[in-house]
């Protein structure tokens, strides 16, 4: 079968979404090797940290047929030593004319260094065929690596009238069946789930993906005081690893008893509002390799989070029923809002899809009246470009892009 170096890549596009998450904290990568006559000869993906690489895996399966033919890579091939040998000198043993990569690595520590190794060895190297879908496949890894800290989904059920819960805290269930699996699935694609306090202590959430071998996030939450109980959900077994962020004053009694029931305990900073430090703990998750987090409140935590700027994408699903009053558990917390309309926040990039009756809407926060405008870090583009679109709900970091869509300094490098 014959291809063009854009079919090649949209094919290593959709290769590379496949793992959805699985890859963390390495990128998602494709690769397809097309023969000196553009025949299809090899195609991969990179499936987990430690396993051999796109590239590495897809010139094994061309075999002598990559001699004198075309890599297509979604992302620069590695020029260093992490868990595996650079991908540069596999791509040299097996005697490449050519290599189409889709992004540079974002990494400024070693950005560049793979394309330009190939290059001196005499290799044809183009970069930036379908570059706006590859850096959409990887969002939530190019944020990690740039920023040093993961990629922030905010996701709530709210009615509407915009509340998370009722006067007296009731939240079960404001949407339907549908969105509540679609909520598994978004669990199963981040590597940790974050709430706050007070939601851990009215919901007792589980925390967990209820999939059919589905992989299961660390379980965080903040509790300054440690008031989580010991018997709590979060604590049991069936899903991933427990996480406490409190303050250096909470109780010590509490804190043994919480480490006996299987908690993980670190301290953080507080604010000047005697808050925890957010920027701290998502630090903190990133040194562990978490690169996305998905935020189910409360509302306290997503006002702050949104204040803060550092909430990458929005989920709301929006059920068909009005509480009404003044007094149930708002979105964004209770501080005062915005005084115009020209205010606040808005989603950019909107999607909507329906889930039952509910309807699901995402997009990019974005801070009107002061404040920034959200989106994967890319020095080098100005702000208008590279906006991002939203896979209809699908993924954490959005790695579900249609690959056949017309194109248009941090911690560790590409792999680890």
């Amino acid at each position: 079968m014959k291809l063009s170096c854009r079919q090649a890549m949209a094919r290593a596009l959709r290769l590379a979404a496949r793992p959805q998450g699985a890859t963390h904290p390495n990128p998602m990568v494709g690769a397809v090797v097309l023969s000196s006559h553009g025949e299809l000869a090899g195609e991969a993906y990179h499936r987990r940290p430690g396993e051999p690489h796109a590239e590495v895996l897809a010139l094994r399966a061309a075999s002598g047929m990559a001699r004198g033919g075309t890599l297509c890579v979604t992302l620069e091939p590695c020029n260093h030593h992490g868990r595996t040998p650079p991908c540069t000198e596999a791509i040299l043993a097996a005697g490449v004319a050519r290599v189409v990569v889709g992004m540079r690595d974002p990494n400024p520590a070693v950005a560049g260094g793979g394309t330009e190794r190939l290059r001196r060895a005499g290799v044809e190297v183009e970069v930036g065929l379908l570059e706006e879908q590859c850096r959409q496949l990887n969002e939530d890894w190019i944020v990690r690596v740039t920023l040093g800290r993961p990629y922030v989904a905010l996701k709530a059920a709210v009615t509407l009238d915009g509340w998370l819960a009722t006067s007296r805290g009731d939240a079960r269930w404001i949407s339907g069946e549908q969105s509540r699996g679609q909520v598994m699935r978004l669990r199963s694609r981040a590597d940790a789930v974050l709430v706050g306090t007070r939601t851990l202590l009215a919901d007792d959430p589980r925390l967990t993906a209820r999939l059919r071998g589905a992989r299961q996030p660390w379980r965080v939450a903040l509790d300054p005081q440690l008031r989580c109980p010991v018997g709590a959900a979060i604590l049991q077994p069936g899903g991933g690893p427990t996480l406490l962020f409190a303050a250096s004053g909470a109780a010590p009694e509490r804190e043994r008893a919480l480490r006996q029931a299987g908690a993980e305990i670190v301290h953080l900073p507080c604010t000047a509002r005697g808050r925890l430090d957010l920027p701290a703990a998502l630090a903190e998750l990133a040194r562990r390799e978490v690169v996305s987090l998905l935020v189910e409140g409360g509302g306290e935590l997503h006002r702050e989070l949104l204040e803060l700027e550092l909430v990458d994408r929005a989920y709301l699903f929006v059920a068909p029923r009005i509480f009404g009053g003044v007094d149930g558990v708002p979105l964004a917390g209770r501080q005062p809002g915005a005084r115009r309309v020209a205010e606040g926040w808005v989603l950019s990039g909107v999607r909507w899809r329906c889930f039952g009756e509910d309807a699901l809407v995402s997009g990019v926060p974005v801070r009107r009246g002061g404040g920034g405008e959200g989106g994967v870090p890319d020095p080098g583009r100005s702000p208008q470009e590279g906006k991002r679109v939203d896979s209809d709900g699908g993924q954490i970091g959005d790695p579900g892009v249609a690959a056949e869509q017309s194109p248009r300094s941090g911690q560790g490098g590409r792999y680890s």
